[in-house]
């Protein structure tokens, strides 16, 4: 790697706030940026509501995205039913949604290519994105999972030999970007100080798909930097994905987000639970209980009301706080609760 290379990426510690919303001068903005492709389930629920209460309990507001990045997966009934239901629970938010409420229009990513694009020109320009044209059976073939959920590290088959590159040929390929033998580390809202070697744990990777979708690590980039977000609250598989996003944060100049990544619930089998668990989505669970009951039971179950009660998410902003919630990477659905 050439010297400008090395400088050019030097990496250097990058530490946050041990709370989640006390390192940053703007006013606080939480979101939750739902998939649309499915109902919510319990785990869906039990993050947004942790959300919200962060960012209501710093006197701060709330944004809805929608993350319809997928079309074959995403569709518009779903992004209404999760409106629906996050309005059941009394989890309104004070911009963003379908009705594109705000300044910072248009909150459903499937809307915003071109924002996209030209910041994926900045990153183009300085030489160090590369096109890809691996498929993931070559990816797979050369590569051994790196952990026990399968992640494989992209061993840099298309990288140029010289880096940085100019007047690169992206047709029909997959957008790379070349990531340093550094460690990257942020201060996690939940689990405290993560240390991620991205060069290590998940290789160059993917801005763009070969076939044009946006990744998601560069679309939540830019929609969370241009929105204001301010914290960030979601599931503990993404704490890589956090490091992931700091470099390109710092990259393209921009101020990242607090992250606070919570445990993800579990079945009794500790199979993490999906959409595809349909006992405990939200169709199942309003036929179930009230919004008051629901909301009680999740609250209980994370630890931020000692027993069960019924309750409602604006009585809980009061009493909020994380240090009440366990530093777990999983929680298992409590049977007597649900």
């Amino acid at each position: 790697m050439a010297a400008s290379a090395a400088v050019f990426f030097a990496i250097f510690v990058f530490s946050m706030e041990s709370s989640i919303t006390n390192s940053h001068t703007r006013p606080v903005k939480g979101r939750f940026a739902p998939s649309p492709t499915g109902r919510m389930h319990l785990g869906n629920v039990a993050a947004a509501l942790l959300s919200w209460l962060s960012a209501k309990s710093a006197g701060g507001s709330w944004l809805l995205r929608i993350e319809d990045l997928d079309p074959q997966r995403s569709k518009v009934e779903h992004a209404r039913l999760v409106e629906d239901d996050l309005a059941w629970l009394g989890l309104e938010w004070d911009e963003g949604g379908l009705d594109d409420i705000g300044s910072n229009a248009p909150y459903s990513q499937s809307r915003r290519h071109d924002i996209y694009a030209q910041f994926l020109e900045r990153l183009n320009d300085t030489g160090y994105t590369y096109p890809c044209r691996c498929t993931r059976a070559e990816i797979m073939a050369t590569q051994a999972p790196h952990q026990s959920d399968g992640r494989v590290v992209y061993g840099g088959r298309c990288r140029p030999a010289v880096l940085p590159c100019s007047q690169a040929d992206f047709t029909g390929a997959a957008t790379r970007i070349y990531v340093p033998d550094e460690v990257i580390s942020y201060r996690d809202g939940l689990y405290g100080d993560m240390h991620f070697n991205l060069a290590r744990e998940v290789g160059d990777f993917v801005l763009r798909r070969a076939d044009g979708a946006w990744a998601y690590q560069l679309a939540v980039v830019v929609d969370d930097a241009l929105m204001g977000v301010t914290e960030v609250v979601r599931g503990s598989d993404l704490l890589l994905s956090a490091a992931q996003q700091i470099y390109l944060y710092r990259l393209l100049g921009l101020e990242p987000p607090c992250f606070a990544h919570v445990p993800l619930l579990c079945s009794d089998g500790g199979r993490r639970l999906s959409k595809r668990d349909r006992s405990l989505d939200m169709q199942s669970l309003r036929a179930r209980f009230s919004a008051p009951e629901l909301i009680g039971r999740v609250a209980a179950m994370l630890g931020l009301i000692p027993e069960y009660s019924p309750a409602t998410p604006a009585a809980l902003v009061e009493g909020f706080s994380w240090a009440k919630i366990k530093p777990e990477l999983t929680l298992e659905v409590n049977p007597d609760l649900f």
